[in-house]
């Protein structure tokens, strides 16, 4: 995604220019005309990560539940939804990717609030010979992150969470915690000055003053950006972001009633089965999509999001299958969500190869996080969000600092990024980079799962976050929105 093009690897694409050039988020400076073929794949994208969103995720969440809750859930996906994108347009866009003066390292500004300054006119651009798409197609694009991130936290807390407390938290979980993330890890100046800067460098990696015009130049970004943390499309950003949200959420909210008691099971793994496919449909929109670009890199992005998530769904199956002596079609459709969510991260710098690792690490430890962990503590994240969206992408971005090496097929990476003036560019150190992956995975575990923690409480006071025992009894497909899934 745009400035979600890592810096790192754009660095290396303006460097190298025998590599596939990767985007970065920019304003065009000089009459810049949209390519059709990327405005036109940039629009699929965006479609298909909303079919993440609705049917898929509602269609996953829904079939996962009891028949009683499962309209609930669905409205819960779909409202949230029709929320984000509002306030998306409102003022979300402006706080993720505009500038923002004194608190440019955190959050961006008011500047394009209400899409001030976005026409027909304004583009995005990328590093390819001065390539750009509309800015509404971006703006589109990066809405629908905005959608699906806070949904999937519905999974943790589905059965027994008041559909009206639900909706305040999520008005200001997007306002306080996602937009701020969005902007510490994919926002930065533009690629144009970048551009030059690193060309300087790269023609003369000693000089002081090339590297220090560099450092100028990225000095204006998100303060995981600066750090060097790679994340192509969204492992820090929606999944561990939303995964520690859930964790938080569903240990506040309580467990629910009959849990490790009663049977809990799902009512329709057939529901589940066809949300779990048009996940997988719409995810080469999400990763795929986040290139910006319909190239070498996008296509690269699409394989691996292919071959990480077969390989998670065989390791989950297989692991099961040895555990608890059955395979399962839960723990198949549960592997490729692991997948998807650990080549997030990592789709558009890790090589084939290094990605069909990634995903047999992943559905392995997702597995053990979502029974062995799970059942050793108690804790009721009903529809395991923490176990596959947090833990799968802790996954997806440490490997990815590990997979991005050269020598495992990956894509390089410049480590002065990390360490400014310590580094020629395309060099590639594994502990530098890693250990600026485990800090962005640390920073995101502490101010989504603090911050998230503290508007649960406020709703939790304004509100009251759970519904009543008669009514968690009856379902809330009848006692929050009077209707039922199913009229025999």
């Amino acid at each position: 995604m745009t400035s979600r093009t890592r810096l790192a690897a754009c660095l290396t694409a303006a460097a190298a220019f025998s590599l596939p050039a990767l985007p970065a988020l920019a304003q065009a400076t000089a009459a810049p005309v949209p390519v059709k073929g990327d405005t036109a794949w940039m629009l699929v994208s965006a479609l298909l990560v909303l079919m993440m969103s609705v049917p898929g995720l509602a269609l996953f969440y829904g079939g996962l539940v009891r028949t009683k809750n499962m309209l609930s859930v669905m409205t819960q996906v779909f409202t949230i939804v029709a929320i984000a994108g509002i306030i998306w347009i409102t003022y979300g866009y402006s706080l993720a990717f505009t500038n923002g003066g004194g608190l440019n390292s955190f959050v961006g500004g008011f500047s394009k609030m209400f899409l001030s300054g976005v026409n027909l006119e304004s583009t995005v651009g990328t590093f390819s010979n001065g390539v750009v798409i509309p800015e509404y197609v971006y703006l589109c694009f990066q809405m629908t992150f905005a959608m699906i991130t806070p949904a999937l936290i519905v999974g943790s807390l589905v059965e027994r969470v008041r559909f009206s407390a639900l909706i305040l938290f999520v008005v200001l979980w997007l306002t306080f915690i996602y937009f701020p993330m969005a902007h510490m890890v994919w926002y930065w100046a533009g690629p144009d000055a970048l551009a030059e800067a690193a060309k300087a460098v790269a023609a003369n990696a000693g000089d002081a003053a090339a590297k220090a015009k560099l450092d100028a130049v990225t000095a204006d970004a998100g303060m995981l950006f600066s750090w060097g943390a790679l994340d192509f499309a969204g492992g820090t950003v929606v999944h561990i972001n939303a995964g520690i949200a859930g964790l938080v959420g569903c240990l506040i909210l309580g467990k629910r009633i009959g849990y490790g008691r009663d049977l809990l099971a799902p009512h329709s793994l057939t529901m589940t089965m066809i949300g779990a496919a048009l996940l997988w449909v719409g995810w080469f929109g999400f990763n795929a999509g986040s290139n910006l670009e319909a190239n070498g890199a996008a296509a690269l992005a699409m394989l691996n999001t292919f071959v990480a998530t077969c390989a998670a769904a065989l390791s989950w199956l297989f692991v099961e299958w040895a555990a608890k002596g059955k395979p399962s079609l839960l723990g198949l459709v549960s592997g490729v969500v692991a997948g998807l969510v650990a080549v997030t991260p990592a789709a558009g710098f890790a090589g084939p190869i290094g990605s069909v690792v990634l995903g047999l690490v992943a559905g392995a430890v997702c597995f053990v996080f979502c029974s062995t962990v799970k059942n050793a503590f108690g804790y009721d994240d009903s529809l395991d969000v923490f176990g596959i969206h947090c833990v799968g992408g802790i996954v997806g971005a440490i490997g990815t600092g590990i997979l991005v090496a050269p020598a495992l097929g990956g894509a390089g990476l410049v480590d002065y990024v990390a360490n400014p003036g310590t580094a020629a560019p395309g060099t590639y150190e594994l502990g530098t980079q890693v250990w600026a992956q485990i800090k962005a995975v640390l920073f995101t575990l502490v101010f989504s799962g603090v911050g998230s923690a503290i508007l649960f409480k406020v709703v939790d006071v304004v509100i009251g976050l759970r519904v009543t025992q008669e009514e968690e009894r009856e379902g809330l497909d009848v006692t929050d929105h009077g209707e039922r899934a199913y009229n025999y």
